[in-house]
């Protein structure tokens, strides 16, 4: 499942924003505009900077599409370009149609010609077609407009806020003209902020600091155990490697130490950000340990009851990796669960492989409800606590008895000949009840 990343208000407010000032005149239409701020956001999703981006200060959709209309249309290269290479008659349709693809590929930074389909490279131009005669009326009201917008944005750069500036533009941050940063800080410990401009790289620690960055965290974890610290300090590590784009083995290992710290200590939200980033970098061959995170990922929608997400996960799985003993074991127990197995079920929750079982344990007590809803309608009148306590996989049939009173009444365990039994005639209504409740979709979502 894709992890959810809450808008920031301010890029609430600046999707909104576009709308209310375009221009029914404006030379760039609604499409074009709500296409552009899709890209923008989309593109900051993907390189986890969301958060990175001053919504407030960024160019409006309609400012770039135009900005980048006046940049192709006053660049003459690629005209000249075409110009010196002669083509044949019949291919020159089709080299006039591509002659802006190549003056993109050949004048854009290395880090940019990956990504073949951006918004700027389908652009669309004014067209030469005939359009309907505008009256005097119009004309007026269009070019009273125009001068309202170029004033106000004339105003934003006397105050040195200009968007387009490039010293202070927060798209400096994700813009991807300007290349990665590349950190000179030698700190090994530092504390995570969230970045609401450009990173400093004066504050962004490189690859070498990073690596022994990780070794000192190591080893603070093993001593130390302080989980607060740890987290704090890993995010600050992902995101000096998210802003110089760093994307290597390195890259996998930081993410998932993480992500079983973040396991076992409970704290879904960073596991999930830490999963998600994973399943990415898993796609890259960069390699770490797929098949385990794989089978992590097919315990932790069991856990969140995301079907939909958990298609996609079974998807994923290949013939290869159904070999491994942790991705196995997985569907195995997804498997006892959709047959209703609960023998089998608490069965595999005992011999858990990797750090599953800290997954298992967030749900195994909604699946003794509904194993207990089950026995009480297959064991009447009573049954052994005994009998539940191996069923169930409890420690001891203490633990069997208090779970049973947090989830019903002390009338319904009654001890006859030296042991306690379950009255399950009248149990089955509430471990239905409890069942039902326990059952509700589990929403998990990450924080970036």
């Amino acid at each position: 499942m894709e992890p959810f990343l809450p808008k920031p208000p301010s890029r609430h407010h600046r999707i909104q924003k576009p709308g209310r000032e375009w221009s029914s005149h404006h030379p760039v239409s609604i499409p074009e505009m709500q296409e552009k701020l899709r890209h923008v956001i989309t593109e900051a999703a993907q390189n986890d900077k969301l958060g990175l981006i001053d919504w407030e200060r960024l160019p409006l959709p309609q400012t770039m599409v135009q900005n980048e209309r006046n940049k192709v249309l006053a660049n003459p290269s690629s005209s000249n370009w075409a110009s010196s290479h002669p083509a044949s008659p019949g291919d020159a349709t089709r080299k006039r149609k591509s002659t802006d693809g190549h003056h993109s590929e050949t004048g854009s930074p290395p880090w940019r010609k990956a990504n073949r389909n951006r918004f700027e490279d389908r652009v669309t131009h004014p067209t030469t077609e005939k359009k309907p005669r505008i009256t005097l009326d119009q004309s007026s009201k269009s070019k009273a407009n125009l001068e309202m917008r170029r004033k106000r944005f004339e105003g934003v750069g006397a105050s040195g806020k200009s968007p387009s500036s490039p010293a202070g533009s927060p798209m400096h941050a994700v813009d991807a003209d300007q290349g990665p940063v590349v950190g000179r800080c030698q700190t090994l410990e530092k504390n995570y902020f969230r970045l609401t401009s450009a990173p400093n790289p004066d504050s962004v620690r490189p690859l070498p600091v990073l690596k022994k960055a990780l070794d000192l965290l190591k080893r603070k974890w093993k001593h130390d155990s302080n989980y607060g610290y740890i987290c704090d300090q890993f995010k600050s590590l992902r995101q000096d490697l998210t802003v110089q784009r760093i994307r290597n083995e390195f890259t996998v290992i930081v993410y998932e130490i993480h992500a079983r710290i973040a396991l076992e200590k409970g704290d879904l939200g960073e596991y999930n950000q830490c999963q998600t980033q994973l399943r990415v970098l898993y796609a890259q061959q960069l390699g770490g340990h797929p098949t385990e995170f794989k089978a992590y990922r097919i315990l932790y929608f069991i856990y969140t009851r995301n079907w939909t997400a958990m298609n996609d996960a079974l998807a994923d799985v290949t013939a290869e990796d159904k070999k491994d003993l942790a991705v196995k074991h997985a569907l195995d127990v997804r498997s006892a669960l959709a047959l209703g197995n609960y023998h089998r079920f608490f069965q595999l929750y005992l011999d858990t492989p990797n750090m599953g079982a800290y997954l298992m344990d967030m749900f195994v007590d909604r699946e003794r409800l509904s194993a207990l809803a089950t026995m009480c309608r297959a064991y009447k009148p009573d049954v052994n606590i005994r009998f539940i306590t191996e069923e169930l996989g409890f420690e001891s049939d203490e633990q069997t008895a208090r779970f049973v009173l947090d989830n019903s009444s002390e009338e319904l365990l009654e001890e006859r000949n030296g042991a306690v039994r379950l009255l399950t005639g009248k149990a089955g209504s509430l471990f239905d009840q409890a069942k039902a409740a326990a059952h509700r979709v589990v929403d998990i979502k990450g924080q970036i």
